[in-house]
């Protein structure tokens, strides 16, 4: 029953942080035209579960045009409307007030605003604040998403023994953070990574779509390519069951997707997300329609 559509406006972005799903940088490619905005928007309408549509990125602020007028064309058809960003263009709350009253006015339900070590260092006066605090005066509904640098802790046991180690922060190692922030980290047996903890494969509420055509089930995980097959009919034919990735993945998580394409495992990753992306990635030009784009695996 999907319900959600989140458009990745743009793989361009003004920052390159560690973390990063789809390896955003000034560098990326990969932008919508406002027709295929507007064709997306139809076929959504056609499915008529789909209430929520984002537009994110990259940075979707980037091309403002664009999303004031895909967001204006979103409210037309009914939908409810949110943004992701990381305000960059805050250079003053006032100056961001120029951009976010626009917004306003088109109707925008929600913005979520990217602010964390990874954005902006250790700086005080963020523009994702100065962003925040603009949305806050026009009455823009409005929240902060921040993800920390990979932490340690050891859990206690009993009679002085320590637990095994855990990674916390909320980085999930797929695209950059794979390259720039997993050596070093404690890891877990590969055969202990038996489900996917954060996406429902077999009934996703919602899906990513980019300028490629790709239809994200997850982060360079795709259903199919909606400039090949139209997005209502690629959503109303999914089964879990008859895709070549996700098939194994919702019968034994990727420690399964391992086992069945052979992959040679190392003896441990820092969570399913690790060893799920890896064994994607040496897939990705067996299976190019279903993993993809290559920006996503650092391509």
């Amino acid at each position: 029953m999907l319900t959600g559509i989140h458009f990745l406006l743009t793989y361009k972005c003004p920052y390159e942080c560690d973390h990063c799903f789809v390896y955003g940088s000034p560098r990326a490619r990969g932008t919508f035209t406002l027709l295929q905005v507007i064709a997306v928007l139809q076929e959504a309408q056609k499915l008529g579960t789909v209430q929520m549509v984002f537009f994110e990125g990259g940075e979707p602020f980037l091309y403002y045009p664009l999303l004031l007028e895909g967001l204006r064309v979103a409210r037309a058809m009914g939908f409810n409307t949110g943004i992701v960003t990381n305000g960059y263009f805050a250079t003053s709350v006032e100056d961001a007030m120029l951009w976010l009253k626009p917004l306003q006015e088109a109707g925008i339900g929600t913005i979520s605003f990217s602010d964390d070590l990874f954005h902006s260092g250790l700086e005080e006066d963020t523009p994702a604040k100065r962003a925040m605090s603009a949305a806050q005066q026009l009455g823009i509904s409005c929240g902060m998403i921040s993800i920390s640098p990979p932490t340690i802790t050891y859990p206690e046991e009993g009679e002085g023994k320590k637990g095994e180690p855990i990674v916390g922060g909320g980085v999930r190692f797929r695209g950059r953070a794979v390259q720039k922030l997993a050596e070093g980290l404690p890891t877990r047996p590969w055969q202990t990574f038996t489900e996917c903890p954060y996406e429902n494969l077999r009934d996703p509420g919602r899906v990513h779509v980019d300028a490629y055509g790709n239809v994200h089930l997850c982060q360079g995980l795709c259903m199919g390519n909606l400039w090949k097959t139209p997005l209502s009919q690629l959503v109303r034919e999914y089964r879990a069951e008859e895709h070549p990735i996700c098939a194994p993945l919702v019968e034994g998580g990727p420690a399964e997707l391992a086992r069945r394409f052979g992959f040679p495992v190392e003896p441990g990753y820092v969570e399913a997300c690790h060893l799920c992306y890896l064994v994607r990635r040496s897939l990705r030009e067996r299976f190019p329609e279903y993993l993809a784009p290559p920006q996503v695996y650092g391509v």
